[in-house]
């Protein structure tokens, strides 16, 4: 199973365009995780799994989704409902909750992922405005039978080494 998740893009449609035709055709979802700053119907977030960030204005986004991909069962949200600058915390007991195995968010920009027990947290940082690190970046989610990989690229679609983390797939 592949996931393309990318966030924080506040309004470029371009370059959010080119990343999903980059990837499309090989993946099995793609989630953004809020600030898009772009209407329900922008054509550049059809066929996207899409939550409310709190840059955006457009309501018809909700702030959680629960969503299934391929029987993993995810959690996906902006975060600035949960405080995700200061602790993961809150959405790892809200994963917990809904039974999520993966969690999705933004807010921060800042890319990296990091595993609690047996919940793994991505943020794929900021296509717009990264912090912490000068490329502008996005992750790839992929599972199969052993390993839990995700990657993360920058907004030309280089893959960037020091990021990518591996766990097992449980």
């Amino acid at each position: 199973m592949n996931v393309l998740i990318i966030s924080d893009s506040h309004g470029l449609t371009t370059e959010l365009q080119t990343i999903v035709s980059r990837h499309k055709q090989h993946v099995d979802a793609i989630i953004h995780c809020g600030d898009s700053e772009l209407t329900s119907d922008h054509e550049a977030l059809q066929h996207m799994l899409v939550v409310r960030g709190n840059c955006d204005h457009e309501r018809r986004f909700p702030t959680d989704l629960v969503e299934e991909v391929n029987g993993v069962r995810f959690f996906i949200t902006h975060g600035h409902l949960y405080n995700v600058k200061m602790t993961l915390m809150n959405l790892y007991y809200k994963a917990k909750e809904v039974g999520a195995r993966i969690v999705c968010f933004g807010h921060s920009h800042i890319a990296g992922c990091e595993q609690i027990d047996d919940v793994l947290f991505i943020n794929p940082g900021s296509i717009y405005l990264p912090r912490l690190r000068r490329e502008k970046t996005y992750a790839m989610l992929h599972i199969d039978e052993t390993n839990t990989t995700v990657h993360f690229y920058n907004i030309d679609g280089q893959l960037l080494h020091d990021v990518t983390s591996i766990y097992k797939t449980q």
